[in-house]
Parts: C-alpha cells; sequence; structure tokens
C-alpha cells in the first residue's frame, strides 16, 4: 500500500488550509449571531461563542505559523514565538467571560423562561449551515492535521464545534415537534460545559509557560541521567528547561567534563554529541551548554 499525497486544495499549505478553515469559521460565526438575534435562541449565540473559540484558535495557527518564521533580532533574541502565548492568553480570558456569561442566562431562562421566544425552524436552518460548514472544514484540514500538530489543534477545534452544532440542531428538532423551548437553554448549558474546560486548560497552559515551567512530559531528572552517558561528562547541573511557545522548549545546563576533554580539544565534538542527544531523544532543538572542568569551584556550589 501506498501512502499518496491528497491533491486539489487539500493538498494546499497549511496556512493556506488555515486561512481557508479561518473564513469558513468566521463567516459562519456572524450568520449564528444574526440568527441568533433573529430567532431569540441562546444555544446558536452559544456556538456562534463556540465558533469564536474555533476561530480564534485558527488565527493562534496562523500566527504562530507566520511569527516563527521572523528571524530573532537584537531585540527580540528569540524572536517572536511569545506572540502566540499573549494571544492564547486574551482568548482564555474572553473564552471563559461568555462562557460563564451563556450558563447564567441559560440557568435563568431555565428557572424563569418568562416570556422568552424560540424560532425553532429559523434556529434549525442555521445551525445546519454551522454543521455544514464545520464539516468543510474537518475536510479540508484533514489530511495536513496528520502532518502537522499546528493544524492538528486547529482540526480539533473545528471537530468539538461541530458537535455543538448537532447539539443546537436536536435542540432545534425538540422546539419544532414538541415546542418545548427548554430544550434551548439545555443546549446552550452543553456547549457552555464544552468551551469552560477549553478555556481553562488554554489558560493553565499559558500560565506554565509564562513561568516557565518545564514542558509537560518533560523529566529534567531523566534528560540529566542522559547527558551523564556522554563520554567524558562527569557531572550535570543547573539544568533549566522551558517553553518560548508550545512545541518551542528551551534548555540550559552547566556540564562537568573531565580534564582531558579540554586538554585534548574534544570540547565541540562534546557539545555537539550532548546536542544531538537531546534533539533526537527529548524533542529539544535550542540547547545551550557551558562546559566546565572537573575542580571548578562553581559545579561544587551549585551541584
Amino acid at each position: 500500500m501506498h501512502d499518496h499525497a491528497p491533491s486539489g486544495i487539500r493538498g494546499a499549505g497549511n496556512r493556506r488550509l488555515l486561512a481557508i478553515s479561518l473564513g469558513i469559521t468566521a463567516t459562519v460565526m456572524v450568520v449564528q449571531v444574526v440568527g441568533a438575534i433573529l430567532s431569540g435562541s441562546l444555544a446558536l449565540l452559544a456556538d456562534a461563542v463556540h465558533m469564536f473559540t474555533d476561530a480564534a484558535a485558527l488565527v493562534i495557527a496562523l500566527v504562530a505559523s507566520t511569527v516563527a518564521a521572523r528571524p530573532a533580532n537584537d531585540r527580540r533574541t528569540y524572536g517572536y514565538q511569545r506572540a502566540e502565548v499573549f494571544g492564547a492568553l486574551v482568548n482564555g480570558v474572553i473564552l471563559l467571560v461568555l462562557a460563564a456569561g451563556i450558563a447564567v442566562e441559560g440557568i435563568r431562562r431555565l428557572i424563569d423562561p418568562g416570556e422568552v421566544e424560540v424560532a425553532g425552524t429559523l434556529m434549525l436552518v442555521v445551525a445546519a449551515v454551522g454543521l455544514v460548514a464545520n464539516a468543510i472544514s474537518l475536510w479540508l484540514l484533514s489530511a495536513a492535521q496528520k502532518r502537522s500538530i499546528n493544524v492538528r489543534g486547529a482540526y480539533l477545534e473545528v471537530l468539538g464545534d461541530l458537535l455543538g452544532s448537532a447539539a443546537v440542531i436536536v435542540a432545534a428538532i425538540v422546539i419544532v415537534t414538541t415546542g418545548w423551548l427548554p430544550a434551548d437553554a439545555i443546549a446552550s448549558l452543553a456547549i457552555a460545559a464544552m468551551i469552560l474546560p477549553r478555556a481553562v486548560g488554554l489558560l493553565r497552559e499559558v500560565v506554565s509557560v509564562l513561568a516557565q515551567s518545564a514542558p509537560p512530559g518533560v523529566h529534567v531528572q531523566e534528560i540529566r541521567a542522559h547527558l551523564r552517558e556522554a563520554p567524558g561528562v562527569v557531572g550535570v547541573h543547573d539544568v533549566h528547561v522551558w517553553q518560548l511557545t508550545r512545541g518551542a522548549p528551551v534548555f540550559t545546563a552547566h556540564v562537568v567534563v573531565d580534564d582531558a576533554v579540554l586538554s585534548e580539544r574534544r570540547s565541540g565534538e562534546l557539545l555537539t554529541e550532548l546536542q544531538a542527544c537531546l534533539a533526537d531523544h527529548f524533542d529539544v532543538e535550542h540547547s545551550t551548554f557551558q562546559l566546565e572542568p572537573s575542580g571548578h569551584t562553581e559545579s561544587e556550589r551549585h551541584a
């Protein structure tokens, strides 16, 4: 069997696919907001907010792929990769506020529906448009998401919104066939429940990056032990590993080496081996090592 590359529009570059998906998502989001106002459906408004999360995720993915290509300079020595983190921070805060507002209004409608009227047919039509649009975006991203973690994240966001549109369709069918209006509020609460964990998870990841915590799944003790196995390495201390943004880890360490490594001028060879070790085994491309002779007093202070 052969793995053939996708042809046509699905074989386009990642940025183009993300841009097309963003255009579809943003357009349908506006349609859903208008539909929510005209139909009185809180679930449609919640789904529009859900679409906003997808649009924001696609924007962040586009920014990440564009900004990452910009070179570092004397002012931005690490480049502009942190732009993605600050965008995610703004996105997470907005999501929390909107999801909380939808949840409060949904509960209020369940407790005291008052004179609220929901146009079930219009709600159904608009939700169906959203479902189709999300299905198209999924189809566009289905091939690229297998080879890019950036596109994979956007793909999962769109998949989640497709489920939200399906929930609105179910609620609309209930309203059209039975006239039971609480179905709209229940669907809006279900969508808010899908948004909140994503917002909290996003903010947690942002805090982890800004606090310069070790990336998830990275174990400093394991890296230290691995580096110590290199020929000529006596000890490793002052190990620091953090992320500039998701998928861009940075590593620094002081490496105590045997005196022969320095006297025989093998430091360059050892540095190449250590950096290759991190890149091959721990997927760390940016690493900095300070080599120290075994008698260096600083190693004793920070061992």
